[in-house]
């Protein structure tokens, strides 16, 4: 039977994305996008905004993956995997334990176990809302500031905005999603292949088919798999398991069963040039995204000049421009940092302003505000600045232009 596979695998997925924003790794979340610094962490490691186009290519790695496996396996994750049917199975189960009767998607219960029913799925509702704000605020932070009143208004609407729709999913749409609304289905239809994972009907054994009907009444979706293959079907293997106990009992093997096309041709119909198309695909997009990560400098360091910043003569004619750099941390530790500003040829340049021993946390960015001294004389130049830690090693460097004088300047050969 399958039904026990599929509940573990529902288990599974459900108890991950539960657990996810709770682990931490090296201090850091395994998993959350931090809204006030605008960061990703990921693996405990923080991802700046910056850094958009990782996400980008994991982006695309996540679309491949998922043409792959539809490819491969057909609708199999709306029956075993997708949230929407997980929490649907969970309010089957609860109204199964409250005496209800279902069949076909659809459920038969009285006044009171209706209000049973929506008290479950209002506490389901809150419990995913809650779960999808831990990705954005550390439940760490959010029990707290919850249970002192603290938790901002923004989190509140967020889970009420996501708690109501996810409610009324559940107590009026339901199966309706898989079977009419979701347009996975629709694109899956399009990305069948001969090799696809297919739940059927086989054709070979229907004359033992006894037209019980077990196979209808067990089907969330509420189609007849013995008219052949529908998009509604989400492959979650109930007919198949409702097809086995029946012929079982005539000591006969079931007629629903996976095949790998619609005409069984085995695994070996995956070899084909769509599929190798998309391996090859997302082996090198999961490449590219590999050699991105760990070609990242350990720091950031980007310039930015003040806006109508005037230059400054000093008396013995030497000029003062003023700039301002963002500096970050990307390691997992603590870092103390110092910046160094070079002209074209190598030679220091004079910095003022808080440019050492600055401390950076993990993940942490911050606005250094400095001058830079410009010798007397000096030929236009371009300024390169260096992001050094305590050993002396360059972490991360950017160029900008120096000024010159205003034109005429004595100085200013």
């Amino acid at each position: 039977m399958l039904a026990p596979w599929r509940n573990f695998c529902q288990g599974l997925l459900t108890l991950t994305l539960l657990l996810i924003p709770f682990v931490r790794v090296d201090g850091g979340s395994l998993l959350r996008i931090d809204l006030p610094t605008l960061s990703l962490f990921l693996g405990g490691r923080a991802f700046a905004i910056d850094e958009l186009y990782l996400l980008l290519l994991a982006g695309i790695l996540l679309i491949l993956l998922f043409l792959l496996v539809t490819l491969v396996c057909g609708r199999l994750w709306c029956g075993w995997g997708c949230p929407q049917t997980i929490l649907t199975d969970l309010g089957d189960w609860f109204a199964r334990r409250l005496g209800c009767k279902a069949s076909a998607g659809r459920m038969a219960a009285t006044g009171g176990q209706k209000l049973l029913l929506h008290g479950f799925s209002a506490v389901l509702a809150l419990l995913v809302a809650c779960n999808l704000l831990w990705y954005f605020i550390s439940p760490y932070a959010f029990f707290p500031a919850l249970l002192q009143g603290t938790l901002p208004p923004a989190g509140l609407w967020f889970l009420a905005l996501v708690a109501i729709p996810v409610f009324l999913d559940l107590v009026f749409v339901r199966r309706l999603l898989c079977r009419e609304i979701c347009p996975y289905g629709r694109f899956q239809s399009a990305l069948v292949d001969a090799g696809t994972l297919t739940l059927r009907f086989h054709p070979d054994a229907a004359p033992r088919c006894i037209r019980c009907g077990a196979c209808v009444r067990s089907c969330p979706t509420g189609i007849d798999i013995r008219a052949g293959y529908q998009i509604e079907c989400i492959n979650c293997g109930r007919c198949l398991d409702a097809c086995r106990r029946v012929m079982a009992a005539r000591r006969q093997t079931g007629i629903i069963r996976y095949t790998f096309g619609l005409d069984d041709r085995g695994p070996r119909a995956l070899l084909n040039s769509r599929m190798l198309f998309l391996a090859l695909a997302f082996l090198t997009a999961g490449a590219v995204l590999i050699f991105a990560i760990a070609s990242r400098t350990p720091a950031t360091l980007k310039v930015e000049r003040p806006a109508a910043a005037p230059v400054r003569i000093l008396a013995d004619g030497r000029s003062v421009n003023l700039f301002s750099v963002v500096a970050g941390n990307r390691q997992r530790q603590a870092t103390r940092l110092s910046l160094v500003g070079l002209d074209a040829a190598g030679r220091p340049l004079l910095l003022l302003g808080p440019i050492d021993d600055i401390l950076l946390q993990p993940g942490e960015r911050r606005r250094l505000d400095f001058s830079v001294v410009r010798p007397a004389g000096a030929p236009r130049t371009t300024l390169r600045l260096l992001l050094r830690d305590a050993s002396g090693k360059s972490l991360a460097e950017a160029e900008a232009r120096l000024i010159p004088p205003p034109a005429g300047d004595p100085h200013d050969q």
